[in-house]
């Protein structure tokens, strides 16, 4: 079914067999890496998340980032890193360029011009654990499915090497 005669003589499946196992434990290293840095990344995340509302949001030169963070509040629905008084420390709030408003308007529940000036409950997102909780368990979630598509990939990885050494171990014993 797809391998050819000449390639069923005996150094080629062990020379697949080693290939597939090289293959294997480079993804073993990889997802231990990753298990072990994920850490570290979450760290940096939530220190970073507060950094870019606070410095960058509606700041010249830095349109992309203002764009992410409203739709980061938008489709999280939440407001500001840790909470809503996170915006109060930002560039945008203390350079007056916010007219008025407490919040950017896209941590408001229904989006119109200027909703944040209104800081209530009933008008923006207040999340406990801000929007950085939001995007933990997003991440999180979909490590999961990640972990799990490659689980399930390793199963037929170790499948594919019994195979082909029951296939090596049939063509010795023809051989001879």
């Amino acid at each position: 079914m797809g391998v050819s005669v000449p390639l069923l003589t005996a150094p080629f499946p062990a020379q697949y067999f080693i290939l597939l196992l090289i293959i294997f434990l480079l993804e073993i290293v990889a997802g231990i890496l990753a298990y072990v840095y994920y850490q570290q990344l979450n760290a940096e995340l939530k220190e970073n998340l507060k950094d870019t509302m606070t410095k960058r949001y509606h700041q010249p030169g830095h349109e992309g980032v203002t764009s992410a963070v409203d739709k980061l509040q938008q489709e999280f629905h939440c407001c500001g890193s840790n909470n809503s008084q996170d915006w109060q420390d930002s560039e945008w709030i203390r350079s007056g360029e916010a007219g008025g408003r407490l919040v950017p308007d896209s941590c408001c529940k229904t989006v119109v011009a200027h909703c944040g000036q209104r800081v209530h409950a009933s008008n923006i997102y207040r999340v406990e654990g801000g929007c950085i909780t939001k995007l933990e368990t997003f991440i999180q979630e979909h490590l999961r499915i990640i972990g799990a598509v490659g689980l399930g990939i390793a199963c037929v990885q170790v499948f594919g090497m019994i195979f082909t050494c029951c296939l090596y171990k049939s063509l010795k014993l023809e051989h001879y």
